[in-house]
């Protein structure tokens, strides 16, 4: 079993030049067991939850089959976010009896009264997504994981249908709550991972004019940083050594000029959006949030970077549908 750290860099895209002190972990299931099934007598504790899921869910595709039937819709923009938005529920539906099931909601026959705009859907779309992270407590590890990555991609329809990103959110900072031990590897893993981050970001502010583009990398360097700290407080509060940053990092592929800067700080992104998808499997329930807005924060920036979108932020499509095409 590889040490944490390394994991992490190799997740990264970036190999440690420079060896660093590094703490031994419990390997996170490459295959991401998202959707566990009910192994055992009983119904599944985890269906409450899924159920609350699927209903804000459905809630949430009435509004798009409601907008998407008026005159004049933006057909374009809000289908693939719908066809999302339903690879959504599949998989947060996925081992629940389907008797305890409601139908989804189909396109409706007739034009609403009322017509509903692009900014009551963006709104909807965030309402969606705090509503998963309230019940990442209540959820066990891997769907707690599910949650994080659909709130994530709830985040990320908001913004794309004009909302503000969000703002940092004060309560998601981690708190000195007691953690087992078997947490500390995960931690030290998000730290090590931040590390790798921070590096990555000083080769792309370098290459990069000085204009916005320059401007919004020294915001998420910082952002960084600032993520980089938090963890190191925890740790330390915990009663750990964090592990400290390595001397460099060699990068998954040459950065020459302002177009390679970009495409690395997308792959930074996209990787650590990984990374924090299985730290929220990995804590106890007082740092999920934490580890949830951080993958949130990832999935908006590797979205501005142009990265790919994917309706699953951090984790692979837990189930086999199709891809989903959108515009950035």
């Amino acid at each position: 079993m590889q040490p944490p750290s390394r994991r992490t860099f190799l997740a990264l895209g970036l190999i440690t030049l420079t060896s660093a002190c590094t703490t031994g972990g419990t390997d996170v299931d490459p295959n991401g067991d998202v959707m566990p099934g009910n192994k055992g007598p009983g119904p599944d504790p985890d269906n409450p939850v899924r159920l609350r899921a699927i209903a804000a869910t459905d809630t949430l595709l009435s509004a798009y089959d409601t907008l998407l039937a008026t005159p004049g819709a933006q057909t374009a923009l809000l289908q693939p976010l719908r066809a999302e938005t339903a690879q959504h529920r599949a998989a947060l539906a996925y081992g629940v009896p389907a008797a305890s099931v409601p139908p989804a909601p189909g396109t409706p026959t007739a034009t609403p009264s009322s017509t509903p705009t692009p900014a009551a859907l963006a709104a909807l779309e965030h309402q969606t997504a705090q509503s998963h992270l309230a019940d990442l407590g209540a959820a066990r590890p891997p769907l707690a994981r599910l949650l994080a990555s659909v709130a994530a991609a709830s985040a990320l329809h908001a913004t794309t249908l004009g909302a503000p990103p969000d703002q940092p959110d004060p309560a998601a900072a981690p708190t000195p709550a007691a953690t087992p031990g078997a947490a500390l590897p995960a931690l030290q893993k998000a730290l090590s991972a931040e590390h790798a981050a921070i590096y990555g970001y000083g080769v792309v502010g370098a290459h990069l004019p000085e204009d916005q583009q320059r401007a919004d990398a020294r915001t998420y360097y910082a952002a960084h940083q600032a993520q980089r700290d938090a963890w190191q407080r925890l740790l330390t509060t915990l009663g750990a050594t964090p592990t400290p940053a390595a001397g460099g990092y060699q990068l998954p592929f040459p950065v020459t000029d302002a177009p390679t800067a970009t495409k690395l700080a997308a792959h930074l992104e996209t990787r650590l959006t990984t990374v924090y998808a299985d730290l929220v499997a990995d804590l106890p329930t007082p740092h999920r949030r934490a580890a949830a807005i951080a993958l949130r924060d990832c999935t908006l920036r590797a979205h501005h970077w142009g990265a790919p979108t994917t309706p699953f932020p951090g984790i692979p499509d837990p189930l086999p549908t199709p891809t989903v095409t959108r515009p950035n």
